[in-house]
């Protein structure tokens, strides 16, 4: 009897040693994964302030591999592949910053200004390239519903969402394109115009805005004009 309460408790000791052993593991392989992850955030996060963004991509990268919910890593990676030019990455980290913030303004400012770029890209087809452009407009419209009252930021979205009007617009009167649509590309231009007439409205100094809001009214006066002169024909 002494005997198999010798054996289970040799047992039992073994099992707790085994076990501490796994969980001694455990904790030092977390424990590596978070310094090797803080390691290469904290690398980006330096490089990124400097200005380096091919650097930040390279160690941002490796930080979000490591822990991929980490929405700052996320942010800087997104705004580093925005500067490097690689805009589909960059809409690609957004998105992933918006999954975890959905109420981040800044997270859809800068995937809109991605996917404007991004729309410019000749190797895209057309559908694509006015997918992204709706894409921006809706991204600059979420971000100034993140804050309404937000003026400081919402003059800037109000601003670029103004662009991605008129550059939308551009785009639906393309000449022989099947997207061709002149009613949407008069009210792309009229959205401008308000939008610009806000900016405005706050800061009435503005010139570059002024010339912005003539560039556009002189746009829907021409299709006006091309517009009346048909019909009379």
């Amino acid at each position: 009897m002494r005997k198999v309460k010798f054996t289970i408790f040799i047992l039992q000791t073994d099992f707790l040693m085994k076990g501490n052993a796994i969980l001694a593991f455990l904790i030092v392989s977390t424990l590596n994964t978070a310094i090797a992850q803080n390691a290469y955030f904290k690398m980006g996060q330096q490089a990124f302030l400097d200005g380096d963004f091919k650097s930040a991509v390279s160690h941002l990268e490796k930080s979000c591999i490591i822990d991929s919910t980490n929405s700052s890593a996320l942010w800087m990676l997104g705004y580093s592949y925005y500067h490097s030019e690689n805009y589909k990455k960059s809409i690609q980290a957004y998105n992933k910053v918006i999954a975890i913030k959905p109420a981040d303004g800044s997270a859809y400012y800068y995937r809109a200004r991605a996917k404007s770029f991004f729309a410019k890209d000749n190797h895209l087809t057309d559908q694509d390239k006015e997918k992204n452009l709706l894409g921006a407009i809706l991204d600059y419209t979420k971000a100034i519903a993140v804050d309404p009252n937000n003026m400081q930021d919402n003059i800037k979205y109000f601003q670029n969402r103004a662009i991605a009007y008129r550059d939308y617009s551009d785009f639906k009167l393309q000449p022989g394109s099947r997207f061709y649509d002149k009613n949407l590309a008069i009210n792309s231009l009229k959205a401008a115009i308000q939008d610009f007439e806000k900016v405005l409205s706050d800061n009435p100094s503005r010139q570059d805005i002024s010339n912005l809001l003539e560039s556009v009214k002189g746009k829907l006066s021409s299709i006006n004009v091309v517009a009346t002169k048909t019909a009379r024909h």
